[in-house]
């Protein structure tokens, strides 16, 4: 299994370095990921380069021009084979007036068989016509405005890759992520055993294995209730994990009445 992903940026010195780095630079190395970043610039006219403009209607800051964003998409078309049907390529534009990203959106992007082409813009935004033209799908990593679409995009592909067998050092690492089964994570110590007058929980010095994971679980789920709920509303829990939750509730509310 390997991820296709092209980025399609104003600014490709701020992507490389990002997936030179770490996880996706290892990744790449082993055939899992092959990124591909495109100089929007590169399919601009004239000597300058210009990529923006002033907005119609006047206000402030400048607009992507849409011109040479049509012009990548269909030189990326033209370069893998792609129809009119557009079957080869899945065009995302990251934007917070997008569907939201989720761990169910990044597993869904690990199995995508189509490249992912990142349209990532700029200043005040894209001309409309990028979206009237050209259908992207629009993602938001969330409810803020940053000031261009590559961070969001390094993101999603951070959050898919790691999701792909032989990425992370330890296969079972993405299956105990926060969010993997819609609970959040329990918490890691490591040496020294007390730091600062904080010791680590003697549960997971005692070797006991099934009492470790009833812990890790119990703890995962005391997180969950404690900074999102709306989680545990939405999920089908087993009987272990109600009997854990029932526990839980008890002991906070003891806390709370302290």
């Amino acid at each position: 299994m390997t991820l296709h992903c092209d980025i399609i940026t104003l600014f490709p010195d701020l992507v490389q370095p990002v997936l030179g780095q770490s996880m996706l630079k290892r990744a790449q190395e082993k055939g899992l990921l092959e990124t591909r970043v495109h100089n929007l610039r590169d399919y601009t006219e004239g000597r300058h380069l210009v990529a923006d403009d002033t907005p119609y209607g006047g206000g402030a800051g400048m607009v992507m021009k849409a011109e040479p964003v049509f012009r990548a998409v269909e030189a990326l078309r033209r370069q893998y084979g792609e129809s009119e049907a557009g079957t080869s390529l899945r065009l995302l534009l990251p934007s917070p007036q997008g569907r939201p990203f989720t761990q169910r959106l990044a597993e869904e992007f690990r199995d995508e068989r189509r490249r992912l082409v990142f349209v990532c813009g700029h200043y005040e935004g894209i001309d409309e016509r990028v979206r009237l033209g050209l259908a992207p799908e629009e993602i938001s990593i969330g409810d803020y405005v940053l000031t261009g679409g590559e961070l969001p995009a390094l993101v999603m592909i951070d959050a898919a890759v790691r999701l792909i067998p032989g990425v992370l050092g330890d296969p079972e690492s993405a299956e105990r992520d926060s969010f993997a089964e819609s609970l959040l994570d329990y918490p890691h110590y490591t040496r020294p055993a007390e730091l600062r007058g904080l010791a680590v929980p003697e549960v997971l010095l005692s070797g006991n294995h099934e009492a470790i994971r009833l812990w890790r679980r119990k703890e995962a789920l005391r997180s969950t209730y404690r900074k999102r709920p709306d989680l545990l509303r939405d999920r089908s829990l087993s009987d272990e994990d109600r009997r854990l939750l029932e526990v839980i509730v008890d002991e906070e509310a003891k806390e709370a009445s302290v």
